[in-house]
Formats: structure tokens, C-alpha cells, sequence
């Protein structure tokens, strides 16, 4: 899947279906030459370097008025030597000075693919599924060894890319700026689509129109934040869901990052992604090395639905990994939005035993059970069981739930503590603080240093004791705020700007321990929601928690957003009480019921609080979830009609042998009188005879008329209900289930 022209000195990375160019300059210097639609291997294509004297440039040789890093497309590009455009790499060294120079000194290919140290990354199982090309350039000033990784993917149309480091010197310097991956685009004839919004409103899909200067999203928040996610698009002008150019760049990483297309004066893009430079600077000691996050970019020609399914794909197998990532995932009940922090024992057991008549699978327990907490002001940090509320602690109450039939679930926040605890009390310097300055707090709660390992090491040891102890099958991982006052007493002034990362390290590492200590863990993440819903994440937590807002209405936009970038696989969603919590809408159980389906499913109400219908549609729900999950885990996602352009939300998933299909289609608001409706479906095969069951109606159809004239929907908004079916009601939501007609031996075809 690599090829070399060593005459030109141009590298080739393609599977068949897509291609990336680069080729060595004449001045040393790495360029960058086309990634899309699969080329000729056998191509020449160094004609692709496109030179022109311009006025008011700078030029990197005497006599040569053409040779301008300004104006040529590069691949790692540095600051300092005629390239004015934001630059990949900046070092800074004991002379003060910010230039820097990287020149090709050789290559090498390698079969499948190498993990990053301490870092989440793409993988694989076998080493024929992928090539590696690693590219080895150096600044012989600073004596500092920049090597390139490119892993091309044999069944996934994706390129994934991290940078290496290394001081081979004897003088210290600092990488002031390091970014995972950049690439020059020959125009900027594009529209960005990023994933943008705030808590309980997570991944809204923004577009906007390149133009001349920079768009950029990123997070200086410690966190991956609610409001951004590490991930951007682009598409041309004409391109839909289903058909035209789409790019998709997404950050394996979840703390601070930075995502960004900046359009020169002449109309070229350079894109970047990689860790914030904003905050950020790392001490380089000599002999020592810095790993970058790895960054993984995506080409589709089959628009933006078929970006995200090369992420799903790969995200889903070659992402997600252990125990957890090919199996199906247990229906859950979860009790915070039922009880919050006022419950005990015997309100948790009965609970539980209802959850079990509706053929519920695993009760978590969420936050206050430990320590003194009774409200968010107390406990975190403590983590043993309160035995005012849980007479037999957690090993008593697991093994009661374990008795009904039930898994159980426990809900942690280790990274935070508050000061009225045990924990805080005892190691007060424990959490990140700036000298002399004030504290500040969010839900009454502060940020443990996990920068440091003596603070991981805290935690892991509680949380151990507990897992050991008793039977638990999943934990939720809350993190409830961003980190300020960053700064760390274990390290000294020249490397505070490390610190960000380094927390980041060590929630990776007490993941990677737990998992390493209960291998059948399964861990969903969460951090007040969607805040820190990421591909770093999904490597270690093979679900997260999508967003704190459950209101089916809302959710269309949450997790059609989400979906942008990662499978439904990983994306919890919950049935949750009505009116809901968090904007006090009534909906449905059914339309909550078909937008939870979409996802790790499960449900955050009191089942006691229902009517008899209520739990019998319930009971429905949880039969119809069993049967499906399979599907719904790995079958193909697409898009239909988008929440953010209209009254309506659909989505389809498809097996990819086009036996099956689930489609949901939801209306926001009842109309009067409207038109009849059809919607074109996808996924399906042409020749395919298919059963269509609805909600009120069913007929047979061919592949190719549901795909070309469309899914007869049933909303009829006639502004009257004269039979009980005109569906002419707010919120409403039909889930229809294709299925393919098996066909009479003698049946002519």
C-alpha cells in the first residue's frame, strides 16, 4: 500500500480506493503533493509542484526567485524560513531563537501498525490490514529527529498520523508548538463542518464557508469540552450527505486541542489538528523523546454520511478494543434522574427487582453512595461506601442485585475531590493550584493533579479494593468540570506548560490499569455528559454517556451530530422520565423509546412511577432492543433528513448484507394538512424484495423503489384524527422495520 519513486523521491500511500501524495523537495524540505480519490500507481506526479515568482516573498536560496515555503504545499511545515503561515512545529532553544529547519534524511516501511507509548491509537489485529510509512527528518542546528508516521488502512479509507520527537543533542530545548498532522490543499474551494455547542446541547453541526484567514475550533479547558469536539470537515459547495468530496480529521486525544484551516492570499488551505498550542510547551532533555497524539484523516467521495462511515468502521474495530468491543451491550437502568442523591438500600433494590420484571439487564448506581456525600459538597475522593445508606456496602448491595439476575454498575468520579473529605484533608497539595492564588471550583469540587503519579496511584488503590471486592461488571467515569489554575507542585517552573498533557497521561494510565486488573470491565465515560466525547476516550471506554440532556427531542440533534464522527456503538441513550429533567418537555415513551434505540440503550426514570401501559411498552422496548442490538452496533449509519434544516429527523441503519434495515423517522411538531411524504432510503439492495412494518401500516416493496421513489411515510397530518391513525400529534415518531422476503424455491425471479 506504500510505494516509493525513488527518483523523484515521491511517497505513495493508497488501498486501491484512496491516495496521499508527498515527495521531497529539492531543498530538503517535506511537501506535500494530493490526498483523495485513488491515482495510478504507476503515475509521475512530482508535475504536480506548482512554483511562481511572486512579489513581496521571501526565497530560501540566493539566486532563486521561485523556491518560497510560503507558496509551496508542505507536509510538517516550520516557522521561521520563509513560510509565513502558521506552522506544525516550533521549537524554542537556550538561545531564545524559534527557527527551525527539518530536512529528509530517509525512510522506512514497515507491515501493520505500532502503538504510541502512553497514548490511544488506531491498531490492528493483523499486519497485512495495514502499511506504515515512517519519514525521518532532522534539524541538524538543534541535532532534533522529527519522524513522520503514515499508517495506511487496507479495509478503512483512512491515514492515520502521529509525530516522534527525539533530542539526539546535548542542549535542552522546548517544543513550543507540535501538532499531530497538517496538509496544504491545493485550493480552498471548501466549506468547514465542525461539532460545536455547550453542555446539554453537545456536537450541533456548524458550516461555514472557507475563506481568506483562519477557522479553527479547540478547547483550552483540560478537557475535550462540551464545546467543541476534536474534529473537522470539509466538503465542497455541492456536496450532500450521499454523494461529492468529503474530508473528515479527527484527534485521538481529550484534552486541549486545536483544529484549524487557514486560507492563504492565494487561495491555498492548510489544515492542522493536533495538541493546543495555546498553554502548551515541553521540555525536550537530551536523548529524550515527545509522541504526539495520533490524528486520522478521512476521504470519502460519497459525502459527509460517507466520511462517517469509514470512521465508524474503523472507530468501532480498530479502535474500540478489549473484551467489551464486539459484544452486545447490557440494557441498563440507571438511578440518578430518579432519586439524585436521596435514596438507601431497599429504594435501590426495588428499583432494581422492577427493572428485572422489564427484562432490564444491569442496575447502575450513580453518585452518593460513598463517603459523607448527601449533596455535591462532600465525599469526592473518599471512595468507600456510605454505610448509613448501604448497611452492607457495595460488596452487599452488588451481590444482592447479582441474586435478582441483574449485572450491577457503579458510578466514579476519581478525578475530582471535594475539601470536606477524608481525601482532601489528608493531602491538601494534591490538586491542581497556582501559588498565591485563589482556588476555583466548580460543583463545589476541584481537579486532583493526575499529572502526578503519586495521585493516580491514590486513586487506583481505592478503586481497586472496591472492584475487587464485589461484582461489578461497569462503571461510569464522571468528570464534573474543566481544569483552571493549572499548575502543579510536583514539577518545576520551566515545565508547567507540560502539566495539561501530563493529566492527560495519567487519566489514560489509571484507565489502562483498571483494564489491565478487570479485563471484563466495561467502562462507559462521561463527563457532565458529552464533555469529553472523544476518540481518546473510546479506546479505553468503548460507550460514553453522549450528553446530560436525555429529551428525545433534543437528542436528534445530539446524536445526529455525533454521529458525524463516531459509531453508534459508543453512544449511550436513554429512556429518561417525563417531563424531562432538563427542558420539562413531555414526549412520547415510544419517541424516546425509537430515538434512545440509536445507541447504547437503557433507561434513567423510576419504572415504579409508571402506569401498567407504560411498563408494558417498556417491557416492549427492552424485547425489540434485544432482538435488534446487533444490528444497531454494527450495521451501516445513514443520515436522511437532518434536525437543524426542518421539522423532521431520520436516520437508517442497514445491515451490510441488506437483509435488514431500521429507519426512524421523527416529526418535531404536528402540521395541518400537510403534503404526503416519501423518503428515499439507502443501504439496500436493488434486486431485494422487502417486508415494510410500520406503525399503523405494512406492504412489500423492491430495493430499488424504496431507494429511488421511497418509504412511504405514514405522518399524514390531516389536522383531524378520524381512525385512530392520522399520527397528527407533537413529537411524534415512527420506527419502521425492513426486513428482506425470503422467496419460494419455484418463485420466478
Amino acid at each position: 500500500m506504500v510505494t516509493v519513486n525513488e527518483k523523484d523521491m515521491v511517497f505513495h500511500l493508497s488501498n486501491g480506493r484512496i491516495s496521499y501524495l508527498l515527495y521531497v523537495m529539492e531543498s530538503g524540505a517535506l511537501g506535500h503533493l494530493y490526498f483523495g480519490k485513488a491515482l495510478n500507481p504507476n503515475g509521475n506526479y512530482s508535475h504536480m509542484v506548482e512554483k511562481a515568482h511572486r512579489p513581496m516573498t521571501t526565497y530560501i536560496k540566493e539566486g532563486d526567485l521561485y523556491t518560497s515555503y510560503e507558496h509551496l504545499r508542505q507536509e510538517y511545515p516550520c516557522y521561521g524560513t520563509s513560510d509565513y503561515r502558521y506552522p506544525a512545529l516550533e521549537i524554542q532553544g537556550g538561545d531564545g531563537s524559534r527557527i527551525c529547519n527539518i530536512q529528509y534524511q530517509g525512510y522506512e516501511i514497515r507491515n501493520g501498525k505500532q502503538a504510541l507509548p502512553g497514548l490511544p491509537a488506531t491498531y490492528v489485529e493483523d499486519e497485512n490490514e495495514a502499511q506504515t510509512l515512517q519519514i525521518t527528518l532532522k534539524d541538524t542546528w538543534r541535532n532534533l529527529e522529527v519522524v513522520l508516521s503514515y499508517s495506511i488502512f487496507r479495509d478503512v479509507d483512512a491515514v492515520a498520523r502521529s509525530v516522534r520527537f527525539v533530542n539526539l543533542g546535548e542542549e535542552t530545548f522546548f517544543l513550543n508548538r507540535a501538532m499531530s498532522m497538517s496538509v496544504d490543499f491545493a485550493d480552498a474551494d471548501y466549506e468547514s463542518v465542525q461539532l460545536s455547542g455547550a453542555w446539554s446541547r453537545e456536537r450541533a453541526v456548524k458550516v461555514r464557508e472557507l475563506d481568506a484567514g483562519v477557522t479553527a475550533v479547540s478547547s483550552t479547558r483540560g478537557n475535550s469540552s462540551h464545546h467543541h469536539n476534536p474534529f473537522l470537515a470539509l466538503k465542497r459547495k455541492h456536496t450532500t450527505e450521499q454523494s461529492g468530496d468529503a474530508y473528515g480529521f479527527s484527534l485521538i486525544y481529550s484534552g486541549n486541542f486545536l483544529a484549524q484551516a487557514e486560507v492563504d492570499n492565494h487561495s491555498v488551505l492548510r489544515v492542522m489538528l493536533g495538541i493546543n498550542p495555546f498553554g502548551f510547551q515541553w521540555k525536550l532533555m537530551p536523548q529524550e523523546s515527545f509522541v504526539t497524539p495520533e490524528a486520522v484523516m478521512v476521504y470519502s467521495p460519497d459525502g459527509l454520511n460517507g466520511m462517517s462511515r469509514q470512521f465508524h468502521r474503523l472507530y468501532r474495530r480498530r479502535l474500540a478494543r478489549g473484551f467489551w468491543r464486539d459484544r452486545e451491550r447490557p440494557v441498563l437502568i440507571n438511578n440518578w434522574e430518579a432519586t439524585l442523591f436521596d435514596y438507601v438500600e431497599e429504594d435501590l433494590l426495588r428499583f432494581a427487582e422492577k427493572a428485572k420484571e422489564c427484562g432490564i439487564e444491569m442496575f447502575v448506581l450513580d453518585d452518593g453512595w460513598f463517603g459523607s456525600r448527601c449533596n455535591d459538597k462532600s465525599g469526592l475522593g473518599d471512595w468507600k461506601a456510605n454505610r448509613t445508606k448501604l448497611p452492607e456496602g457495595i460488596k452487599g448491595l452488588s451481590e444482592n442485585i447479582e441474586a435478582l439476575g441483574m449485572k450491577f454498575g457503579l458510578w466514579f468520579e476519581p478525578e475530582m475531590v471535594n475539601k470536606d473529605s477524608d481525601f482532601f484533608r489528608a493531602h491538601p497539595d494534591y490538586i491542581l493550584q497556582t501559588p498565591g492564588r485563589s482556588q476555583s471550583h466548580g460543583r463545589n469540587q476541584f481537579v486532583l493533579d493526575f499529572s502526578r503519579k503519586e495521585v493516580v496511584d491514590a486513586i487506583y488503590e481505592q478503586m481497586y479494593v472496591i472492584l475487587r471486592d464485589a461484582k461489578i461488571s461497569y462503571i461510569k467515569w464522571d468528570m464534573n468540570r474543566s481544569i483552571s489554575e493549572c499548575y502543579s507542585a510536583a514539577y518545576p517552573p520551566d515545565r508547567q506548560g507540560e502539566i495539561f498533557h501530563r493529566y492527560i497521561l495519567g487519566v489514560y494510565d489509571l484507565h489502562e490499569r483498571l483494564l489491565r486488573a478487570f479485563p471484563e470491565l466495561l467502562i462507559e465515560s462521561c463527563a457532565s455528559g458529552g464533555g469529553r466525547f472523544d476518540a481518546g476516550m473510546l479506546y479505553y471506554a468503548p460507550q460514553g454517556w453522549t450528553s446530560d440532556d436525555s429529551d428525545a427531542i433534543e437528542r436528534l440533534k445530539i446524536q445526529y451530530g455525533t454521529s458525524f464522527c463516531y459509531p453508534l456503538s459508543c453512544m449511550g441513550a436513554h429512556v429518561s422520565a417525563c417531563p424531562n429533567g432538563q427542558v420539562g418537555r413531555v414526549t412520547p415513551i415510544e419517541t424516546r423509546g425509537n430515538v434512545a434505540y440509536t445507541g447504547a440503550f437503557g433507561y434513567e426514570l423510576d419504572l415504579n412511577g409508571l402506569s401498567d401501559a407504560e411498563l408494558e411498552t417498556v417491557k416492549e422496548q427492552v424485547a425489540f432492543y434485544k432482538k435488534n442490538r446487533r444490528l444497531i452496533a454494527t450495521g451501516d449509519f445513514y443520515r436522511l433528513l437532518s434536525p437543524f434544516e426542518g421539522n423532521f429527523a431520520a436516520w437508517e441503519i442497514a445491515a451490510p448484507d441488506g437483509t435488514r434495515a431500521l429507519v426512524t423517522v421523527t416529526r418535531m411538531l404536528s402540521e395541518a394538512n400537510g403534503p404526503y411524504r416519501r423518503l428515499p432510503l439507502r443501504g439496500l439492495y436493488a434486486e431485494k424484495e422487502y417486508h415494510i412494518q410500520g406503525r399503523y401500516n405494512a406492504y412489500d416493496a423492491y430495493g430499488d423503489e424504496l431507494m429511488q421513489y421511497g418509504l412511504i411515510l405514514e405522518d399524514k397530518s390531516s389536522g383531524q384524527i378520524i381512525d385512530g391513525s392520522g399520527g397528527c400529534e407533537d413529537f411524534l415518531s415512527v420506527l419502521y422495520e425492513i426486513t428482506e422476503k425470503q422467496r419460494d424455491a419455484g418463485s420466478v425471479i
